[in-house]
């Protein structure tokens, strides 16, 4: 009788995996199941074996190569507001029409938090040489949004989600240097360089859990190996490849009923004209943070300028944890004006699609002219 192999995200081995695979692996890799096995101390076969049984139980959500979208495509939180009886309806719409919105959730802001009337948050990504503005005013029509706020990033602090190694995190756990800080800069590409991107992009399926998974991928873009992984690591070194990724569920359980993770909080912190940088460095270098944002929240947020998101399974660890970054902002001398915290309920996580072509696609199923959604057509409002 074969012996089925584990496939939880409690298993010791599947979890010492995860804590790599998750969010580790930077960059392009030519075999990167194999660096995923090397730094588990694991043998490649079963690195592999353990990541396909996953993603066919459905422990794994996707494995792929991540791109960092906001070098791609102009992009930005969105937040909506939505008449609660169409609230369900819009999420559904943004969830299943819209390939440019990636996160799509329903937050609830606690009592007195500036702009809970906005509860449908979503990132949006609008494909080189296309109107973000343009195409969010089309969705807020579509969806009944009586008004919507765009909230571009000037800068990035965090982005990496790891919820297995982030577990039984004490509140305060830092590393020792503030965060590094990345600035978003639309890079332009070739023909050949969108074509491979398409298919280093693509999720991949159980069968493609092997060594040397770029070969099929190559072929299929049109390129030798060689050339592929050559165009790849270009793409990497120009600043638009993210990292090698197996994706958990950021709420759902699983097939099994696991949970990675039970909250999800967006923090929102309001500091001085001046100081946005200095603030996010600082709040980016505490480790329970994956996502950690420069981004204008507006007076119906009460000017917030620096964002956050947390996970945790307890809702108290989650908000300790925002309590003693709190603290750390005042001990670095950052006078934080307001703070709130928005909480996640109702979620679905899909990459936004990013390839002009897709867009013009798009457009034409929709009945719309891709033309009159070009940049140059903007009114640059939000």
């Amino acid at each position: 009788m074969t012996i089925a192999t584990p496939a939880t995200m409690s298993d010791p081995v599947n979890a010492a995996i995860l804590a790599v695979s998750e969010d580790r692996i930077a960059g392009f890799h030519r075999d990167p199941f194999a660096v995923i096995a090397e730094q588990c101390g694991l043998p490649l076969a079963e690195v592999c074996d353990r990541i396909a049984a996953m993603l066919d139980a459905g422990t794994i959500r996707r494995v792929r190569q991540t791109l960092l979208a906001t070098n791609l495509a102009r992009g930005a939180l969105a937040a909506w507001k939505v008449p609660q009886e169409r609230l369900q309806e819009a999420f559904d719409d943004l969830l299943q029409n819209d390939p440019f919105s990636g996160h799509v959730v329903i937050r609830s802001g606690e009592p007195g938090s500036a702009g809970a009337e906005y509860r449908l948050w979503t990132t949006l990504k609008v494909p080189q040489g296309y109107s973000l503005e343009q195409h969010a005013a089309y969705l807020a029509q579509r969806i009944g949004a009586s008004t919507h706020r765009l909230m571009r990033a000037r800068a990035l602090f965090a982005l990496g989600v790891g919820h297995t190694r982030r577990r039984g995190l004490e509140p305060g756990a830092r590393s020792d240097e503030p965060a590094e800080v990345q600035y978003p800069a639309v890079t332009e590409l070739s023909d050949r360089e969108w074509r491979v991107l398409a298919e280093l992009k693509r999720e991949f399926a159980v069968a493609e859990i092997r060594p040397d998974p770029w070969k099929a991928r190559a072929e299929a873009a049109g390129e030798t190996l060689d050339g592929f992984c050559e165009v790849a690591a270009g793409l990497a070194a120009r600043g638009v490849i993210g990292r090698f990724s197996t994706f958990l569920e950021h709420v759902k359980p699983t097939a099994n009923g696991e949970r990675a993770t039970r909250y999800n909080a967006l923090f929102h912190w309001a500091v001085p004209p001046g100081q946005e940088i200095a603030a996010g460095r600082e709040v980016g270098r505490h480790h329970v943070i994956t996502h950690a944002y420069w981004r204008e929240g507006g007076p119906d947020f009460r000017n917030v300028n620096v964002m956050a998101v947390a996970h945790g399974m307890e809702k108290e660890t989650v908000l300790a944890h925002k309590a003693v970054i709190d603290a750390h902002l005042a001990e670095a001398g950052v006078a934080v004006t307001y703070t709130s915290v928005f909480w996640g309920g109702r979620s679905e996580i899909k990459p936004s699609e990013v390839a002009p072509a897709v867009y013009r696609d798009w457009c034409v199923a929709n009945a719309i002219d891709p033309e009159a959604m070009r940049e140059e057509n903007s009114n640059g409002l939000s």
